[in-house]
């Protein structure tokens, strides 16, 4: 598809043309030129004219669940990459956590197949561990041969601790990349939300800071150790930020994201028992939050992830002990972040997982291919119903006022644009 973007900003500092106002002409998904005043060429290109118009390298999310194979009612591929074009992102690594779980190279074929021809790519993450169990090793390296991006099992630590360190010693042949949840399950006993204050209040059993720094404390001891590659997703707390800090400072090879909803939330939003609060890691408190906010400024934390996890209306509509985790987070994502963070350091933790997940990112350039995402950082909104294109709805930041808007991306040879 051939455009013409008029009067983009361009948001990349790789790039020369950081910070500038230029015309854009994408040929055949190609940048052919960058230039301050280009006139349309000919009547089969496109004009495209949005108010405010930013582009940056194309967004990936590095935490994507959808539900196919197996749990179609909550959100299929074909929908899920739509949602994810629409909400600016050009690539996402997707979570296993389907039906069969993905943990065998067929699996992660069939996951790719299914994505042919989108303009957003799904790098597939598979399972670690033989049907998400926790107790053998999956088919890694056939895995990474049929192009999965990680291992990991979703919102599953790993209990075995020799388990985590086979799997950094075996990955290491083929520069395999191996996620740890930072949750030690027998600290973290039966509870549902940050043990607080606010957890006694209501009544909730709560998972204590300790359950996330333990895990995440032994997951860097055994790092050092063995060495590899380790990506720990989703972390919470003030003391995980600390240990990340002391890790990287010691040169050992690790990431590390932070979901939005963390950012955003603190656990006093659980005071309702709206169970689309009920997340995982629990929401944490203010300084939690804002050690997170700190850490993605300081370059500790690595990168920000919507941790999309849609979740059909029976898993959701019950008691809170009884609901299931998660919320969808791609559509509210970028908005979200524009009430907590800098522009420039969101475009920056949103592009960063591709350098860590399956390839470098190339910066805005003529010659180079076209992937891109569109966006202005002009106005607020509330957040409703009506603004979520996946098929579930179990959106926490539902009423709440969001800035900015996400136009679409140009990706793969095609114009994605948002309703």
């Amino acid at each position: 598809m051939n455009i013409l973007l008029k009067s983009a900003i361009i948001i990349d500092p790789k790039s020369t043309f950081h910070n500038q106002k230029v015309d854009i002409l994408i040929i055949n998904g190609q940048i052919k030129a960058i230039k301050s005043n280009l006139e349309l060429p000919d009547e089969n290109i496109e004009l495209i004219q949005l108010q405010n118009l930013h582009v940056s390298q194309g967004w990936f999310d590095s935490s994507v669940s959808f539900g196919e194979p197996g749990f179609e009612e909550r959100e299929t591929i074909s929908n899920g990459l739509n949602t994810a074009a629409k909400s600016g992102f050009t690539a996402l690594a997707l979570q296993p956590n389907t039906s069969p779980i993905a943990d065998n190279a067929a699996a992660i074929s069939y996951v790719k197949n299914k994505s042919l021809g989108f303009a957003t790519k799904i790098y597939p993450i598979g399972s670690l561990t033989l049907h998400g169990k926790g107790i053998d090793l999956a088919e890694l390296f056939d895995m990474h041969s049929h192009h999965a991006c990680s291992f990991g099992n979703y919102k599953q630590p790993i209990k075995n601790p020799n388990l985590l360190k086979l799997a950094l010693q075996y990955t290491q042949g083929f520069g395999g990349l191996v996620q740890s949840y930072p949750q030690n399950n027998d600290v973290a006993g039966k509870g549902v939300v940050n043990e607080n204050k606010n957890s006694t209040k209501l009544g909730l059993k709560g998972i204590p800071n300790l359950a996330e720094e333990l895990q995440i404390a032994r997951d860097l001891y055994i790092l050092e150790y063995a060495g590899g590659k380790l990506h720990i997703p989703t972390i919470s707390t003030a003391k995980s930020v600390e240990l990340i800090k002391d890790a990287k400072s010691k040169g050992l090879d690790v990431s590390c994201s932070a979901a939005v909803h963390h950012l955003f939330f603190d656990d006093n939003a659980l005071e309702d028992f709206d169970t689309n609060f009920k997340l995982a890691p629990p929401l944490r408190t203010k300084k939690d939050c804002d050690a997170l906010i700190s850490g993605l400024n300081d370059g500790i934390i690595d990168m920000i992830t919507s941790d999309h996890c849609p979740m059909d209306i029976e898993n959701k509509q019950v008691e809170f002990d009884n609901a299931a985790y998660g919320t969808t987070g791609l559509e509210s994502a970028f908005s979200a972040l524009l009430t907590k963070l800098p522009l420039e350091v969101i475009v920056d933790k949103l592009t960063a997982a591709r350098n860590r997940f399956c390839s470098i990112s190339t910066a805005i350039a003529e010659g180079i291919p076209a992937n891109l995402s569109l966006f202005t950082p002009d106005g607020s909104f509330i957040f409703e119903k009506k603004h979520i294109h996946s098929t579930s709805k179990n959106s926490a930041f539902l009423n709440q006022k969001l800035k900015g808007k996400v136009y679409g991306i140009y990706a793969n040879n095609q114009l994605v644009l948002n309703d």
